[in-house]
């Protein structure tokens, strides 16, 4: 398993998801159950995705 908490580009998705979490909070009401949801939920997946290959055996499969 490799250690996905070190590498700086699940580190950078983090903060991203932080920005786009507090960009988002400003987005009007009426946005809140379509472009905002699938804002957010785009964005959690990026360090999901990465944490989800770590625990991958192979490197290639990482």
């Amino acid at each position: 398993m490799h250690r996905y908490k070190d590498f700086k580009f699940w580190q950078l998705s983090r903060t991203f998801c932080k920005d786009i979490y507090l960009v988002t909070n400003s987005f009007p009401e009426l946005e809140k159950f379509g472009l905002v949801s699938q804002l957010r939920r785009a964005v959690v997946s990026i360090p999901s995705n990465i944490a989800e290959g770590a625990s991958r055996k192979s490197n290639k499969d990482f």
